[in-house]
Order: structure tokens, then C-alpha cells, then sequence
């Protein structure tokens, strides 16, 4: 049996109706420079989108505001069918138990080895043991990195620890991906294996919203492309390139 099915068998996916939307949102900071203005995404469950733009075009804050790290000066932000602007500061937890992050810089943890870091992500969330035992396993297998558990992250190439980072992201069976420029410090060859990971997670059911500035990769997998250039939404284009 595959990894990817055994990850199915033993993993509860979430949210089987997600549905991202974004309402009008804008964001300004302290400086009044105009992160986003007037915004309005829609997104089904199981799309993979690439955001892209400009460095300063917004990306980063949309992402900010999906995770809760910010909130919105204006306009809502839906997720599985829940403002999220109305969310406790102490419900905000449970909401990115759902969301899973990979990002640029890898941010694993340097004192625990490959299988610890993957781990930690269930201890939070205070999944038993047995649980962890049994998941941690599968979600190497499916990165390819059953023969490095036991080894730390500065034993590990870049693209090694992008894997790990990913393996952590998924663990937990989230219903949304977000990848933070994830191939921004890799190799080309490098790359296209963690976007084959990526896209395989995908088609497995689980929504991916991927920032990049990786013309090559959009340009060839035609996935749907937003482009936000100075905080504003200029293109929404179905099986899209890098640039129009």
C-alpha cells in the first residue's frame, strides 16, 4: 500500500466543504502604506491557487490575515463557513489546527531531530501517543525521508529540510496548505520535488494556496493564479501563467 493511502486510511481529513472567501477586505499599517484594498476571493475546497506579485504587492499579508497573525480594518474573511473576524483570541488556536504552513526558511526546530520535529506538531494539539507513533511514520514515508528520521536538521540538505517542514504542515490532515515561497531557497531540480509533493497532497483533497515568485513552476503547472499588485487584486485567471 502506498503512503499516500496509508496517510488516507489513518489521517480524518477536515473540512471536506471548505470554502475560503474573502469579502472586501483592506489592510493599512501604522505608516498608513496600504497593504490590501478591497480584496474579494473566493476559494472552493480542493483548488490549488498560486498567489503571486511583486515583493510588497500583499501576499504576505493575505496570508497574515488567512492565519489570524492580523486581523482585516475592513471586509470579512470566511473560512469553512465562519468569519474569522469574530473569532476569541482563544478559538484562534483551533483555526490554524486546520491550516498547515510551509515556509521559506524551513523554521524547524534545530535541538530536535527530523522525527521530533514532525512529532511536536501532534504533541501540541495533544494527540495520544499511539497516534503519533502511528502518523509520524506515514508522513515521512510519503516525503521520502523514512531513512533520516533520526537525524537533525543541520545534517540535512535545504531541500531535505523543506521536506521535514512539509511532513510537519500536513501531520496533523489539514484542510488548507499555505506555502510561503517554499522553493524561494532550493535548486530547480530541488524545487520540482517538493512541488510534486505539493501537487500530490493536492489531488488527495486538500486546498493549497502557494505565494511564489517561481515563474518556471506556474508557468507549467496551470493551476489558477491571483495576482495582487499594490494590495489590489488585478487578475484571477483559471489554469494561469506567472504573467498574462
Amino acid at each position: 500500500m502506498s503512503s499516500f493511502k496509508q496517510l488516507q486510511l489513518y489521517v480524518r481529513w477536515k473540512g471536506r466543504d471548505l470554502l475560503i472567501e474573502m469579502v472586501n477586505v483592506s489592510k493599512k499599517f501604522g505608516d498608513g502604506f496600504r497593504a490590501l484594498h478591497n480584496v474579494s476571493i473566493n476559494i472552493k475546497n480542493g483548488e490549488f491557487v498560486f498567489i503571486v506579485g511583486q515583493s510588497g504587492a500583499g501576499k504576505s499579508t493575505l496570508i497574515k490575515l488567512l492565519l489570524k497573525e492580523i486581523s482585516a480594518d475592513s471586509g470579512s474573511i470566511i473560512i469553512n463557513n465562519k468569519d474569522i473576524s469574530k473569532l476569541k483570541r482563544k478559538e484562534i488556536p483551533y483555526l490554524r489546527r486546520n491550516i498547515g504552513v510551509v515556509f521559506q526558511d524551513f523554521r524547524l526546530l534545530q535541538d530536535k531531530t527530523v522525527y521530533e520535529n514532525v512529532a511536536f506538531a501532534m504533541e501540541v494539539i495533544e494527540a495520544p501517543g499511539k497516534d503519533i507513533r502511528r502518523k509520524v511514520p506515514i508522513v515521512l514515508s510519503l516525503v521520502g525521508l523514512s531513512k533520516k528520521s533520526d537525524l537533525y536538521p543541520h545534517q540535512l540538505s535545504g531541500g531535505e529540510q523543506q521536506r521535514v517542514s512539509l511532513a510537519r504542515a500536513i501531520v496533523n490532515g489539514p484542510s488548507i496548505l499555505i506555502a510561503d515561497e517554499p522553493t524561494g531557497n532550493l535548486d530547480p531540480d530541488t524545487s520540482w520535488e517538493i512541488m510534486k509533493n505539493l501537487n500530490e497532497i493536492n489531488h488527495r483533497g486538500t486546498t493549497v494556496l502557494m505565494a511564489t515568485h517561481a515563474k518556471d513552476i506556474v508557468d507549467s503547472m496551470k493551476k489558477r493564479v491571483i495576482e495582487i499588485e499594490e494590495g489590489i487584486v488585478i487578475r484571477d485567471e483559471q489554469r494561469g501563467g506567472y504573467e498574462v
